[in-house]
């Protein structure tokens, strides 16, 4: 049973971490509109500061509120709207993991607190992140070398059609939405996720030590 426990707690309480750490990201309007300001988007959608404000909160709306789809019609044409439609569905999916795991976390390190488990607590939150820090690292690296290979995998692998193919000529949401933003806020994400690794680990490090009595050997709960 405790092995079972830390073994979903490792898994669970990052990846809990990793969807919040993207929700955050996604859903702070700030990020948008600093990059509306940088990539100067006012000119390659020859809309205003404030109609690309009001546009993005249409969005972030849409995707967080579950809307209709035909909130974003006025502003965008039916096939950005079917490719919006799939990023609702996948946030949802987002949003019902981010509880599961969040639900599956507490009870781990509940059930091992009531048990006494401090060192499986400890080991669990402090080892556990290492297999997580590794492997985003390389994703890190891999998406800096190329980012558009990964960022198309990425579109392949989570949906089942090329709506995601949109034209920049054309096409406003690519146009306010350009390959610069999504690197930028995947950087973000990534380290704000390795940065609350760092936090667990620590906590997890100092779980370790109070499993161990005064002469440093490890009391047996």
């Amino acid at each position: 049973m405790k092995k079972i426990l830390v073994i979903i707690l490792m898994i669970t309480l990052p990846f809990c971490f990793l969807l919040y750490s993207i929700e955050v990201n996604t859903f702070n309007k700030n990020i948008f509109l600093k990059s509306y300001d940088k990539h100067n988007i006012t000119h390659a959608t020859e809309k205003s500061k404030e109609e690309l404000e009001e546009i993005t909160e249409i969005i972030l709306d849409y995707l967080k509120e579950d809307l209709d789809g035909q909130v974003l019609s006025p502003y965008f044409n039916q096939k950005e709207i079917r490719h919006m439609e799939d990023v609702q569905l996948l946030f949802k999916y987002g949003f019902f993991l981010k509880k599961i795991t969040f639900i599956l976390s507490i009870l781990a390190i509940g059930i091992l607190q009531f048990k006494g488990k401090w060192k499986s607590l400890g080991i669990s939150m402090f080892y556990g992140p290492f297999i997580w820090h590794g492997l985003f690292l390389l994703l890190l690296i891999f998406s800096m070398i190329d980012f558009n290979k990964y960022f198309t995998y990425f579109h392949v692998i989570f949906f089942d059609n090329d709506l995601w193919l949109l034209n920049p000529k054309t096409d406003l949401l690519i146009q306010m939405l350009p390959e610069e933003f999504f690197i930028s806020i995947f950087i973000r994400i990534i380290l704000l996720f390795l940065s609350i690794l760092a936090i667990i680990q620590i906590i997890g490090y100092m779980l370790i030590k109070k499993g161990k009595d005064n002469n440093g050997y490890i009391i047996k709960f």
